[in-house]
């Protein structure tokens, strides 16, 4: 493909870049060959013209698409180049905090300089046995890879991790070392991981320190090999080290620390054991500080030293040998502090009684003047002579410093080979694992001898780890059948030869080290004769003469010269040495001992290291002065053999490589620095990986995937059914250039780019048809809306015309009115005015009349006034007096009154205020109310008399007036007559005048009345206002306290109820969590238990002679008999013979009553969660009962006549088959001639006669059984409904032939009649049972008909009362009833349990006499009589036998009992042909029977056999998902029987009459209870781990990976790690084969007889499994995290919840165990742009933890270019939000969690007389009682 169609307009562009290394740019037009210049804008927005080198004309490198930016492997990317690779790394490492990235084979880890959260054993587990590419980058993945590459191909594996000091190395290797440690565990009790791992302490403490780049850096490389056996378990460790830093021990630059160890010790120098090393602080030694910087931030130095020794321990090394490190240690920091006084220039000394040096020939053991004297001299030997040479200051202080890094190194050494001893392999090692934690490329200002030796070994890795990759290229492309063509590739092999080879850097300086004088000066003279200008490899550089530079494959790195010779000959004086090594102390002579040893030159490392190598070597015997010469081996010359020896190693292995980067200089947490990234990048060989690759065709697709991603760039008729040919099609018309790829066998390759093209073609096929679909659907929304707003106009038309419409009518309207008024208006005005004027005449004419009358009238009125006006001023005057004595005399009364009321009324408020008076003044207010109301009355009576008394005088008046007016009438007529008697109407007058007085001191005295009237009337009301002012005051008082009073007692009732609530939630919780550890330990005691029958099985297996005397038990009997024995029931006689004969039984015993205690707990905790659920149960026994009353009566169908006619049949064969075997048996007897044998005392006889005894026995109930099918077939028969006559005549009818045929007619009569009159029995007892609940339902009805009249009468009589009346009386009556009711039940209740006592001591009475008389009747029976029956039963009529529900068995046919039944039998025989549980009923009529005979040890024996049995069946087929359902439902059927027939009350109430006949009488069996449900919970965690098994492999790629919904997520381009296909292929796991294993488990658990509560409970723990396992994959897996896979997972989702309710299970929990998933599948679906859309992310997902939820936004990967990535700053606003949410810190769910199981008591209906033991299980020596 040509350039030109690539930098097209806006494609993206890298151009380089100095701040940031490269910088992204898009092209504004497109570029043609020839031109010179591209014109770019760079993402700031800011335009720039980027010139081409004119020489190369080079264009600069395509930016990938986005969709591919953020990938797992950047093998994955379509460019493969370095700012492809800087940007991807950058992106996963900032943007979605993930740290670890595949580049082909290499895992690339970047230093987060944070702890996180992946590297818990959950995360273990999900990595362990997931294949590489399945899951996202980690260091466990390569771990697991390199496991697994071990186990199938049986090579061994290493992983070489390397990187900058800091990068991460270390804690690399160690979570390496980890991993292996917990996947493959121990194969001995010796705990070997935990010694691996504990190593790692001990060496980070002795050869870690602090430096400016790292807090915990390691100053020496080390390779650790980890061996295994051939089961892949950890069996041992070596340990290999290199180049350990000794120049730390005696300086330390600025900001770095000397060892951990010397710190540790320091500040554990206050410990008693420490007293003696005389420390300090760390300030106070030369050698601890001269960094400046003691102390490392969150690091406990006291602490870290508790955990060396722990280590130490661990690893072996006692604690005296603890205290001689730590006194070799302590000695080298006081002999740092040894100082020296100069003589002269030549010589010194050292003070007298140097303290220093004094402690430090205290604690080495040594002369203090000999150690003294050899620091400030030295021997020097000639040819002819020695002799002592005084040195000065300067040679003394090298030569202790010398001396103290010898110490230090040989310490080291020992201590390493210690901890190798303690991790050495006791077996033989098949294989191992190698973990190479080495330093990587460095290069500094100053680079000296470490730095030449660290580039050196990384050169010699580098070119190991490219012929690696080259390698792997070349397998992969002739395994596909693609033509290899030889890339080109840097070869390092110049740059080793140049330091290595002859005359090469490292022989120089060895040879230079032999010379007498040779210095540094002279041998960079010889580096430059030998190299410069001779190899371009090496160079000078201008300004030094003491340096020299080489191009190693990372950089150019300049040597400076000073000090190789000193650091190559590591020179220590021998005659210090020898004062060491004749020290008391015992350690120190053993540290040197190594150096007196004839060593290979290969075996010396650096360090002084001796690794192990795997070939033998041959001891020599060696000259003298040969031990010197190879003590004299210089570390260059060591070190170069070593780093053979290793590479070596490396290449007979298969590695793994792990690149560490060292994001920042600075440990800022997730801070990428672009420079310092891109100089390791190309330092660790990362980027020549993809330059390897790049070379070849790097994008690599199976033609599924291929086809899958590009399906929309094919069009129909080019797809064929051969997906091979199709995609081959497909490319030729796509790409033209045939070069651009190749097709291989089972891939598609393709040259780097070209993927990119493809999505570009896609893409833009994608784009064209979303614009096909937005111009369609905008087209129809325009279209949509343009008609909307014309019928919207239309209607606006139509309404504006109206309306134009009507307003013109009513205009036409309004003008005709307005006429019609104005006419009615004018005739108005005219009539107004004419009526004015009419009117306005008349009136001056009345008035004027008027006036003229009123004048005439006024005057006759004024004389009559005035005298008028006379009298009543005389009379106002006297009422005037009289009415101010009166006023006087009120106002007095008021005063006194006044003063009166206000004492009561201060008295008044005074009682108010009490509210326990406030019903009594309620009362007494009423009291008051009713009698003012009295008084009124009546005052109003006296007031009505008043008023009568005054209208009778005013009668009187009137009619007294009127006389006299008739009389002054009559005298004025008769005036003149009466003129003559003027004395008489004088007389006349006066009379007249009295009665006027009379009858004005009458109306004064009205008057007077009725204003008393009026103000008593007046005062009356306002003190009855008052009062009702003040009873208004009461009642709102007394309402707000009584609404106070209720609003208390309300929230404290709620307080009450949500305390309650919480804490029974947590007494539930406490439960579950005590359950649950008890559980655990149940499990783990199961597997203590297990290991110790497998290592009994081992020594029986050893031990081939058994020893004599030993008899061997039975191998279906258990040896541990008596493990689940109780101590109440066994006496010390009855325990010592089994404690004679098993002595191995103790440790069982002991476990036992640990047992004992542990369920003792458990009881008490359920005992507490019983009684919060009484109420709940007592509630639920009704319903139980009802429904058990109707199951008791169930109709007779078809379906059960057949059955019981196949029965039938079925014991009629067996009735000829005994009948066979009885006339053979009888036949053998008379034809054998043989007199002895016939004897009747002889044994063969015996035999016979017991067989033919029992044969008759089973005979006899086989026909007895017949007998009862029989009639209960006609009996049914009877009662069918006539249709069927016909049909069941003719059965009858065959009944009855074949009943003639056996002689049997007159039984079956019998039996009929006996059923007929059973029968009518029955139905009599149910008629009476009938009438009598009809009548008690009578009498109720007639009792609530009483109440309702009383209630009734009650509430009429309420209603009459004023309110506040009216509640109390309520309240009263509610209290008494409530009250007569509680007394009532009591009374009842008392009743009830007289009688139940009474009852219960009658039925104990009764059972004791039925037993008596049953043992009786047993032992008057002899053999004889039975021998001597009939033989022919038939014949004589027989009852029906009444069967006790129990089975008797002889003694020793108990392992038999438990062969058969339990340890032979076959599951699904049983489930499928026989009723559930049938073992479990057989076990218990069995230890009934024993229960009955009084007999402990049957029942103890039985019972321990029956457990041992089930455990052995479980041992032998744990596996098998049938057989553990089958004897956990078996398990469970037996404790319930055990409960149900104890005889406790709380089981007895559910059982039937009969039921409780059969309980039992003996023993208790309570702790056995106990015992029996610890094995179902064990056999049910075993269920759980079987399922889970079944379950495990199906679930990721069942819910996951596999496309149920065809077609929504497209398969995006992958690396060289290439995942699962998640296409359906042959073999694959679908959705459809999860719910089918689902289907297949739950009809097992169903055909089992499972209880229904226990299969939710399995149900549930399923599904907990599913989402759980799923959930973890999810925020494992990167590629799964988009929203198309959401959508997948919601529908699988919703497919299981189908499941559930089809089978009747959505009550079980199960559903909410798969929350999690459901919001994480959410949570891959919603927006996730705004702050609403976080606040709608945070309120739902409250399943999620909120680790979880930033993982699963992290990771989530568009799969479209449509999609959008989501940003940085919104998963920091779901942090912020979700900052105070209080859950686990922990990322994976915790797949192994097991719910704590409970088993609900399920009593069973099944009657134990009914059961019968089929022939198939083998059981016919056992009878049934």
């Amino acid at each position: 493909m040509a350039a030109s169609e690539l930098y097209t307009k806006y494609a993206r562009v890298w151009i380089p870049d100095p701040e940031e290394v490269w910088k992204s740019a898009e092209l504004l037009k497109d570029y043609k060959p020839g031109d010179k210049v591209l014109q770019l804008r760079l993402e700031e927005g800011k335009d720039l013209e980027y010139s081409l080198d004119p020489k190369t004309k080079e264009l600069p490198p395509l930016r990938n698409p986005d969709i591919l930016v953020g990938e797992n492997d950047l093998t994955a990317l379509s460019y493969l180049h370095e700012p492809a690779v800087l940007h991807n790394l950058k992106v996963r490492f900032i943007d979605s905090k993930l740290i670890y990235t595949y580049c082909g084979i290499v895992l690339v880890a970047i230093n987060p300089y944070e702890q996180l959260p992946i590297y818990g054993e959950d995360i273990i587990n999900a990595y362990s046995g997931q294949n590489m590419g399945d899951m996202d980058p980690h260091i466990f993945a390569v771990a697991e890879e390199a496991y697994k590459q071990m186990a199938r191909d049986e090579r061994n594996q290493s992983i070489i991790v390397s990187g900058e000091s800091g990068a991460g190395k270390t804690v690399s290797a160690k979570y390496a070392m980890r991993y292996f440690a917990t996947v493959s565990g121990s194969a001995s009790e010796a705990n070997v991981e935990e010694k691996v791992l504990a190593s790692n302490p001990i060496m980070e403490s002795i050869g870690n320190a602090k430096t400016t780049r790292n807090d915990n850096s390691s100053r020496f490389g080390k390779y650790i090999e980890i061996g295994f056996d051939k089961r892949y378990r950890i069996i041992g460790a070596n340990m290999r080290t290199y180049l350990l830093e000794k120049s730390r021990v005696v300086f330390q630059a600025e900001e770095e620390r000397n060892y951990h160890i010397f710190y540790q010790l320091c500040a554990s120098a206050a410990l008693p054991e420490f007293k003696t090393l005389r420390l300090g602080n760390a300030n106070y030694f030369h050698y601890t500080k001269q960094g400046g910087s003691p102390v490392i931030d969150g690091v406990d130095d006291a602490k870290e030293m508790v955990n060396t020794r722990q280590a130490c321990t661990l690893l072996g090394i006692s604690d005296s040998y603890q205290m001689g490190i730590f006194r070799i240690l302590a000695g080298i920091l006081h002999l740092g502090n040894v100082e020296f006084a100069s003589r002269d220039s030549d010589s010194c000394t050292v003070p007298p009684k140097h303290e220093p040096l004094t402690i430090f020939c205290d604690l080495m053991g040594v002369e203090y003047e000999e150690m003294a004297h050899w620091l400030c001299h030295r021997k020097l030997a000639t040819a002819t002579e020695t002799y002592i040479k005084p040195i000065s200051k300067l040679h003394a202080i090298n030569a202790r410093d010398a001396l103290a890094k010898h110490i230090y190194a040989n310490l080291f050494n020992w201590i390493v080979d210690h901890v190798n001893k303690a991790l050495h392999a006791t077996v033989k090692q098949h294989s191992f694992i190698g973990v190479l934690d080495i330093y990587g490329f460095e290069t500094f200002e100053i680079n000296s001898f470490e730095q030449f030796c660290i580039n050196y070994a990384n050169e010699k890795l580098q070119q190991q780890f490219n012929m690696h990759v080259f390698k792997l290229e070349q397998e992969e492309y002739m395994k596909e059948q693609i033509p290899w063509t030889l890339i080109d590739f840097y070869d390092n092999q110049p740059c080793i030869n140049l330091i290595e080879a002859k005359m090469g850097v490292l022989d120089l300086l060895d040879e230079e080290c032999k010379m007498p004088k040779g210095s540094d000066d002279s041998w960079a003279q010889k580096l430059y004769n030998t190299h410069l200008n001779k190899c371009a490899l090496f160079e000078k550089p201008r300004m030094s003469n003491k340096a020299f530079i080489i191009k190693h494959f990372a950089d150019k790195v300049e040597y400076q010269c000073e000090g190789f010779l000193e650091k190559n000959k590591d020179t220590v004086y021998e005659e210090q040495i020898r004062v060491l090594k004749s020290s008391k102390f015992k350690l120190l002579p053993e540290l040197f001992q190594d150096e007196e040893k004839v060593l290979s030159p290969t075996s010396a490392a650096p360090s002084g290291r001796v690794p192990l190598t795997r070939m033998p070597v041959k001891p020599a015997k060696t000259r003298p002065g040969q031990a010197s010469k190879e003590h004299k081996k210089t570390v260059g010359h060591q070190f170069r053999n070593s780093l053979h020896l290793l590479m070596e190693t490396l290449n007979a292995t298969t590695p793994h490589y792990v690149r560490c980067i060292k994001p920042n200089d600075f440990k800022f947490p997730f801070t990428f620095d672009e420079k310092r990234a891109v100089q390791q990048l190309r330092a660790c060989g990362v980027l020549e990986t993809i330059r390897i690759s790049a070379a070849g065709f790097p994008s690599r697709w199976t033609y599924q995937e291929f086809f899958s991603r590009y399906r929309v760039l094919m069009k129909q008729r080019d797809v064929l059914g051969d997906r091979k040919q199709t995609c081959k099609n497909v490319l030729e018309k796509l790409i033209q250039d045939k070069d651009k790829y190749q097709f291989g066998k089972t891939k598609i390759f393709f040259r780097a780019g070209q993927v990119a093209y493809l999505e570009k073609i896609r893409a833009d096929k994608l784009r064209a048809a979303c614009i096909r679909i937005q111009k369609t659907i905008r087209g129809w929304l325009m279209r949509k809306k343009y008609m909307r707003m014309r019928k919207a106009a239309i209607t606006i038309q139509r309404h504006v015309r109206g309306y134009q419409a009507r307003c013109y009518a009513k205009f036409l309207r309004r003008t005709r009115a307005a006429i019609t008024i104005q006419k009615f208006q004018r005739m108005y005005v005219v009539r107004k005015r004419y009526q004015c004027m009419r009117d306005a005449t008349i009136a001056l004419q009345a008035l004027l009349r008027g006036y003229m009358v009123r004048n005439k009238y006024q005057m006759m009125l004024r004389e009559h006034k005035s005298v008028v006006i006379q009298k009543h001023v005389r009379g106002w005057l006297a009422r005037r007096r009289y009415g101010r004595t009166l006023r006087a005399i009120v106002y007095l009364q008021c005063c006194y009154r006044r003063m009166m009321a206000k004492r009561e009324l201060k008295k008044l408020k005074i009682e108010a205020r009490s509210v326990e008076r406030y019903k009594k003044l309620h009362i007494g207010l009423e009291n008051k109310i009713m009698q003012l109301q009295r008084k009124i009355d009546e005052q109003n009576k006296e007031y009505k008399s008043l008023l009568e008394k005054m209208t009778t005088l005013e009668v009187t008046y009137t009619t007294e007036t009127e006389k006299l007016r008739g009389d002054v009438e009559r005298l004025r007529l008769s005036e003149e007559e009466a003129r003559s008697a003027t004395s008489r109407v004088l007389s006349l007058q006066e009379e007249i005048a009295k009665l006027r007085t009379e009858l004005h001191h009458t109306q004064a005295e009205k008057k007077s009345i009725e204003e008393r009237a009026d103000k008593y009337k007046h005062e009356t009301e306002q003190l009855v206002s008052e009062l009702k002012e003040q009873n208004s005051l009461l009642k709102t008082e007394k309402e707000e306290l009584n609404r106070r009073i209720h609003d208390q007692a309300r929230e404290i009732t709620e307080s009450m109820e949500k305390k309650l609530v919480e804490e029974t939630k947590q007494l539930e919780l406490d439960l579950n969590d005590e359950r649950l550890r008890y559980q655990n330990l149940l499990n783990e005691f199961s597997r203590l238990e297990e290991r110790y029958d497998d290592l009994k099985d081992e020594m029986n297996l050893m031990v081939s002679i058994p020893k004599p005397g030993h008899k061997r038990t039975d191998s279906t009997h258990s040896s541990n008999e008596s493990e689940y024995t109780f101590s109440s029931e066994i006496t010390e006689a009855e325990d010592l013979p089994l404690r004679m004969e098993e002595p191995s039984e103790k440790k069982a015993a002991l476990d036992m009553s640990l047992f004992l205690k542990l369920q003792k707990r458990v009881s008490e905790l359920e005992q507490e969660k019983q009684s919060l659920q009484d109420e709940l149960d007592r509630k639920e026994e009704q319903a139980l009962r009802a429904k058990a009353k109707e199951e008791e009566r169930p109709p007779i169908r078809g379906a059960e006549l057949e059955y019981e006619s196949l029965k039938r049949q079925e014991l009629e064969s067996e009735n000829k088959k005994l009948k066979n075997e009885l006339n053979e048996l009888q036949k053998a007897l008379t034809e054998t001639r043989a007199p002895e044998v016939t004897a009747p005392g002889a044994p063969a006889y015996r035999v016979l006669l017991d067989q033919l005894t029992s044969v008759s026995e089973e005979l006899e109930v086989r026909k007895e059984e017949v007998l009862i099918l029989r009639s209960q077939l006609v009996s049914q028969k009877e009662a069918i409904q006539p249709k069927h006559t016909m049909t069941d005549a003719t059965i009858l009818l065959e009944d009855v032939q074949k009943m003639k045929d056996k002689g049997e007619i007159a039984q079956a009569y019998i039996g009929l009649k006996e059923t007929n009159r059973l029968l009518e029995s029955q139905l009599q007892s149910q008629r009476k049972s009938h009438e009598n609940e009809l009548e008690s339902l009578r009498g109720e009805i007639q009792s609530l008909k009483e109440e309702n009249n009383r209630q009734q009468q009650l509430l009429a009589q309420n209603l009459q009362l004023p309110p506040e009346a009216r509640i109390e009386a309520s309240l009263q009556h509610e209290i008494t009833r409530l009250t007569n009711e509680n007394l009532d039940l009591m009374e009842q209740l008392e009743k009830q349990d007289k009688t139940v006592r009474k009852l219960k001591k009658q039925l104990k009475v009764f059972a004791k006499k039925i037993g008596e008389l049953e043992v009786g009747q047993m032992e008057n029976i002899s053999p004889g009589q039975i021998i001597d029956e009939p033989i022919r039963p038939v014949n004589i009529p027989r009852k029906e036998k009444d069967f006790q529900g129990m089975l008797e068995y002889k003694k020793e046919d108990e392992q038999k009992l438990v062969k058969n039944l339990i340890l032979e039998l076959k599951p699904r025989g049983v489930a499928v042909n026989l009723i559930p549980g049938l073992p479990a009923y057989i076990l218990f009529m069995c230890v009934r029977h024993a229960d009955y005979l009084n007999d402990d040890q049957k029942v103890r024996s039985l019972l321990t056999s029956t457990i041992n049995g089930i455990k052995k069946v479980l041992k032998k087929r744990g596996d098998d998902f049938e057989t553990v359902s089958f004897w956990l439902s078996n398990t469970c059927r037996f404790l319930h029987c055990l409960k149900q027939y104890s005889g406790e009350e709380g089981f007895m109430k559910h059982n039937t009459p009969r039921q409780n006949e059969h309980c039992l009488t003996n023993f208790d069996l309570a702790e056995y209870r106990q015992v029996l449900s610890d094995l179902a919970i064990q056999i049910y965690q075993q269920l759980v781990r079987v399922l889970e098994n079944i379950l495990q492999p199906m679930i990721v790629s069942g819910m996951l990976e596999h496309e149920t919904i065809q077609g929504v997520s497209g398969v995006k381009p992958t690396g060289l790690r290439k995942r699962t296909s998640s296409i359906a292929d042959e073999g694959t796991y679908t959705l459809d084969s999860i719910i089918r294993q689902l289907n297949s488990f739950h009809s097992v658990m169903c055909q089992h007889g499972m209880d229904p509560e226990l299969i939710k409970q399995v149900v549930k723990q399923m599904f907990y499994i599913i989402g759980a396992v799923t959930l973890n994959n999810l925020l494992l897996r990167k590629d799964m995290c988009s929203w198309s896979k959401g959508m997948q997972i919601r529908y699988n989702v919703s497919q299981l919840e189908e499941w559930l309710r089809d089978k009747n299970l959505m009550n079980s929990g199960a559903k909410e165990t798969l929350e999690p998933l459901i919001q994480a599948a959410q949570l891959l679906q919603v927006k996730k742009k705004t702050d609403e859309d976080a606040e709608a992310i945070c309120s739902m997902c409250n399943a999620l933890t909120t680790a979880q939820i930033v993982k699963v936004l992290n990771l989530y990967t568009p799969v479209n270019e449509f999609e959008e990535r989501v940003l940085v700053s919104f998963i920091r606003t779901i942090q912020v939000r979700l900052r105070d949410r209080k859950d686990s810190p922990q990322l994976l769910m915790d797949a192994k969690h097991i719910f704590p199981v409970t088993f609900p008591f399920n009593p069973s209906s099944l009657a134990l007389e009914t059961i019968q033991i089929p022939a198939s299980l083998g059981l016919g020596f056992i009878s049934r009682v």
